[in-house]
């Protein structure tokens, strides 16, 4: 027969340690499970805040995110320079009939080309035309000339059974266009535009390929751009030069304007984003050669701006997660004043644990699981709200931008896609796990300190 060997004194004492902390846990949940209203209200302020958190860091992460596509689909590495009419120019539009001289000049792309050997591309943007039509449709678009290359530079795409320019289309001067996906739905609303004729002011031009949709119209790549991709119009330079002129007028009611602009827009390809800011810098010393004032030209840097606003949507997410947090601060308040409550209503309880041997530690412990489930629950309930919160909002903002009565709510170029992260998740449950231990470690000492004998005379 084989010995029985009895446990030694310390595994004995191991043992009833344990016993009695899953005693302990047993009757903290026992408690919360038989005031489960009580509980729920307590853990409501966690619940709400946890939720809070993540939805307004997935609104804040998917706006973030959006912004950054719009601003890098214009090229990290590119530095656009762009014509701007000048204040003096502008301000004489009251005149019926004006001519107006401003922007970027032929002698200015020379210019870039030459001074900057180094860089990958130099692609001019020449303005034309001012009415768009096909037969009984017409649309408001802006017609450019420029080069093949602008395709890769601009990160454009061709929808399938058309193409893009190409250098034969250049040196033919060919009238030839490729059109913006919205401005191919305008013209051509039943129709594939790939192969129809169209206008441009009396100039006649057959359509070789429509751009696929573009993300710029509404975000920060539109407003950077200043107009919406999607109704661009582009054709050969050379046609553009040779059918156009420099000279283009513009028709508005009562009156019309005359402007002389020979480049609206270069773009100037870096090799790589670290060189953006260098090279940027010289493309500013050398505009600045021909336009001192620089007061007719603009200079856009994508990968600058790209920066700026990584650094803008950090900061903007840091002060709406405070602003949430005060939720969880309020839900920790909560569950300090219902425990503070709980201890006066189980002072007799706690004497007789103090009469059965239970330690103030063991006091402390019952106490800690309760906040501690309290604020784990509703950590857990607040995830599950606020995912699905998150979601839904991506769901429900759309058809309601289609009711009636939110139309002019709403802007035309506003889109909510909130994005859940997991940092967001994390962070949330444990601050709000932190909060309740907390907040629950004051009522326990409370509960721990009280003299068993006056605690087992308590009615």
């Amino acid at each position: 027969m084989r010995e029985r060997i009895a446990p030694t004194s310390e595994e004995s004492s191991t043992l009833h340690a344990m016993m009695f902390l899953l005693e302990t846990v047993r009757l903290g949940l026992g408690n919360l499970r038989r005031h489960a209203l009580r509980s729920i209200l307590t853990c409501l302020g966690v619940i709400l805040g946890v939720a809070a958190v993540i939805v307004v860091v997935s609104i804040g992460e998917g706006n973030k995110q959006s912004a950054l596509r719009d601003i890098a689909a214009l090229g990290a590495t590119n530095i656009i320079v762009r014509s701007s009419k000048p204040p003096d120019a502008a301000s004489t539009t009251q005149a019926r009939t004006f001519l107006s001289r401003y922007g970027i000049t032929y002698e200015d792309a020379r210019r870039l080309k030459g001074a900057l050997p180094d860089v990958e591309s130099v692609v001019p943007l020449k303005a034309v035309g001012s009415e768009i039509s096909r037969g009984p449709f017409r649309t408001n678009s802006q017609c450019f000339g420029t080069l093949p290359m602008l395709a890769e530079v601009a990160n454009l795409r061709v929808a399938s059974g058309g193409r893009y320019l190409t250098d034969h289309d250049i040196e033919t001067q060919a009238p030839v266009a490729v059109l913006g996906a919205e401005t191919a739905r305008q013209l051509f609303p039943a129709r594939d535009a790939v192969g129809q004729d169209f206008r441009i002011d009396q100039q006649v031009l057959r359509v070789i390929g429509v751009l696929q949709e573009q993300g710029l119209s509404g975000g920060a790549g539109g407003a950077l751009v200043g107009r919406d991709l999607n109704r661009d119009i582009h054709l050969p330079l050379t046609t553009a030069e040779r059918q156009f002129g420099d000279v283009i007028q513009r028709r508005t009611s009562g009156s019309f304007t005359t402007e002389e602009v020979q480049l609206s827009e270069v773009y100037v390809t870096a090799p790589s984003t670290t060189a953006v800011n260098q090279i940027s810098q010289r493309v500013e010393r050398i505009m600045a050669t021909g336009h001192p004032d620089m007061n007719d030209v603009q200079i856009v840097v994508p990968w600058e701006l790209l920066e700026n606003a990584r650094r803008a949507m950090l900061v903007w997410n840091v002060m709406l997660v405070a602003i949430a947090a005060i939720s969880l601060l309020v839900g920790g308040i909560g569950i300090m004043n219902i425990m503070l409550a709980s201890v006066t209503e189980r002072t007799r309880e706690i004497g007789i644990r103090r009469a059965l041997g239970a330690t103030r530690r063991h006091i402390i412990l019952q106490f800690l699981v309760e906040t501690g489930s309290l604020s784990a629950v509703g950590g857990l309930l607040g995830i599950v709200l606020g995912v699905l919160a998150s979601v839904g909002l991506g769901e429900i903002v759309p058809v309601i931008q289609k009711w009636q009565m939110f139309r002019g709510v709403f802007g035309g170029g506003f889109s909510l896609q909130p994005i859940v992260t997991g940092w967001s998740i994390f962070v949330s449950f444990g601050v709000a796990a932190a909060v309740g231990l907390i907040f629950g470690m004051y009522p326990a000492i409370i509960a721990s300190r009280k003299d068993p004998v006056v605690a087992l005379r308590h009615d």
